[in-house]
């Protein structure tokens, strides 16, 4: 299996060694690999523990999505023979990346320390949980973990019972690897201009925090002036409709103006609660129970078509399966099939991003595990009679 898109891509010639596991770290070198990096994977023996979510095929759809487009080497790395071979990938890379438990990387020996002592222009990227050092720098952690200490949870707290709420997908290790992408390209970037590598460090509850300090923590932003009371309005913004659900927005006050139009209700353009952007805002939860009585009575179709017309921010609350045939996501040709061996055909959406002059359009399937052992070790010069030795002791594992 080619390692690269077929039309390469903005990262195409940097070399990227892999040895992360589960999502944060895998989902962070996967926007990589689709942007065109060489992504080499480097799983224990028996795989990514994303491998083993599902049946016994080595495949999972988690697995797949944050593993697509690499390459796979099955090492050993509690065996001494393993340790050259880790060195040798190292020696070709542009990037190494981990997300061991605390400690484990410091007893194999690959800790940012020594590695970089001895390839300086390497980018190192670690990604912990709650960060390298304090009181939870040894602590297992799962997202749920991190939304529960990020105040992620109270965010999403049940606005009459005031019961911590989880979001119900994995939101801190997915936008953790999207923060440690854009970091390893940074530091990629900073290489150019000195020559230096350096050591990254993205935590998942560094990123959470960072990610919902806009809004959600906007009330303890001023200091000496902070809301500790505040809590969220029951409303939730998700208005019934006679035969469904929709969403809008209507911030300004031109968009007020021409929601109420569109509702057919212009007394509430001059309802003193509501006369103003401050007003609604104090009378929030009023303004959301009056506005969700009066979509009750149109049909989704009718009241979307209603406040398009009008220019305000609207849309239909989508099922998972309506997404796959909205026009507007096929428009995008988002969503591509591809076959995986393992599991057959399979849906994925492509990257985000688009390149103009460094596309790369074809999303490639997930390896194997060790599917790559050999072909990788053949690149680094070892010898068929070496590498059969590494196999028979169980130092790689090839499928």
């Amino acid at each position: 299996m080619s390692n690269k898109y077929q039309d390469n891509g903005p990262l195409s010639g940097f070399r990227i060694i892999d040895t992360t596991s589960v999502i944060s770290g895998p989902g962070a070198m996967a926007i990589l690999a689709d942007q065109g990096a060489d992504v080499i994977k480097v799983e224990p023996p028996q795989g990514d523990i994303m491998r083993h979510r599902g049946d016994d095929t080595n495949f999972t759809p988690g697995f797949i999505t944050v593993n697509r487009g690499k390459r796979s080497i099955a090492l050993d790395l509690k065996k001494p023979e393993a340790a050259p071979i880790l060195w040798d990938l190292i020696a070709t890379a542009d990037v190494f990346a981990q997300n061991f438990r605390p400690g484990v990387i410091e007893r194999l020996g690959f800790d940012a320390t020594t590695v970089l002592a001895r390839q300086t222009n390497l980018v190192y990227l670690s990604i912990s949980g709650v960060g390298p050092r304090g009181p939870y720098a040894k602590k297992r952690v799962y997202d749920p973990v991190i939304q529960a200490l990020s105040g992620f949870t109270d965010i999403q707290a049940d606005p009459l019972s005031g019961r911590p709420k989880m979001i119900r997908t994995l939101i801190a290790d997915k936008t953790t690897a999207v923060y440690a992408s854009q970091a390893v390209v940074a530091a990629l970037l900073a290489r150019e201009r000195t020559g230096q590598g350096q050591h990254v460090e993205v935590s998942m509850l560094d990123t959470m925090i960072s990610f919902i300090w806009a809004e959600a923590m906007a009330p303890l932003t001023k200091v000496g002036q902070e809301d500790f009371n505040v809590a969220a309005t029951p409303h939730d913004m998700i208005f019934s409709t006679s035969d469904g659900y929709i969403t809008f927005g209507a911030v300004s006050d031109n968009e007020w103006l021409a929601l109420c139009r569109s509702l057919n209700r212009p007394d509430l353009i001059e309802d003193p609660r509501f006369k103003t952007a401050a007003l609604r805002s104090k009378n929030r939860q009023e303004r959301l129970e009056v506005i969700e009585a009066s979509v009750g009575i149109f049909p989704t179709a009718e009241i979307i078509a209603k406040l398009e017309a009008a220019d305000v921010p609207c849309a239909p609350i989508l099922s998972r399966p309506d997404v796959l045939s909205d026009p507007q996501v096929i428009a995008n040709e988002l969503i591509h099939e591809l076959h995986q061996p393992g599991m057959g055909q399979i849906r994925q959406a492509r990257a985000a991003a688009k390149f103009s002059s460094s596309p790369h359009t074809k999303i490639l399937a997930a390896p194997g595990l060790g599917e790559h052992s050999v072909p990788v070790l053949e690149e680094l010069g070892y010898n068929p009679e070496e590498i059969s030795k590494l196999i028979t002791d169980q130092v790689i594992i090839k499928t």
